[in-house]
C-alpha cells in the first residue's frame, strides 16, 4: 500500500487584497489520489456529524439534530455513491462510523425515525443497534 501523504491543506490567510494562488492549490490537488480526497471529505462529514450530534466534550453546547441528519445523510450518500470506487480497507471503518452516527442520531431523537426513515437509511437500508 502507498504511503499516505500529508493531509490537504489550503492556506486562506491572506489578506483580502491579496489573492489566493489558485495555480499552486491546483498543483497540490493534483497529486491527492481520488480515494485521499473521498476518504477525507468522509471523515470530515462524520467529525461534523458527530460535534452536531453532541459527542464531543462540549456535549449538547453545539448539538443540533436537524443539522446532523444532514451531514449523516450526506455521509451516506457519498459511501454509496463512492462504494465500487473505494477498496474496502478504506469503505469498512467508514460504513462502521456512519452506523455509530446513525445509531447515535436515533438514540438523540426525542421522537425516534421509523426504521428506515433515518438519517441516511435511504442507502444503507434500516439500522439496528
Amino acid at each position: 500500500m502507498p504511503a499516505r501523504s500529508a493531509p490537504i491543506v489550503w492556506d486562506m490567510s491572506e489578506t483580502p487584497a491579496e489573492s489566493p494562488d489558485f495555480d499552486a492549490m491546483a498543483r497540490d490537488i493534483a497529486e491527492v489520489p481520488a480515494v485521499e480526497v473521498i476518504v477525507t471529505v468522509a471523515v470530515n462529514l462524520m467529525s461534523a456529524a458527530a460535534v452536531k450530534l453532541g459527542l464531543t466534550e462540549e456535549g449538547d453546547k453545539h448539538k443540533d439534530l436537524d443539522e446532523a441528519r444532514k451531514l449523516v445523510h450526506a455521509l451516506a450518500g457519498l459511501l454509496d455513491a463512492t462504494a465500487t470506487e473505494i477498496s474496502s480497507f478504506h469503505a469498512a471503518p467508514l460504513r462502521d462510523g456512519l452506523k455509530s452516527l446513525q445509531l447515535a442520531f436515533r438514540e438523540a431523537s426525542l421522537v425516534p425515525d421509523e426504521p428506515g426513515k433515518g438519517p441516511g437509511e435511504k442507502y444503507t437500508g434500516p439500522v439496528y443497534g
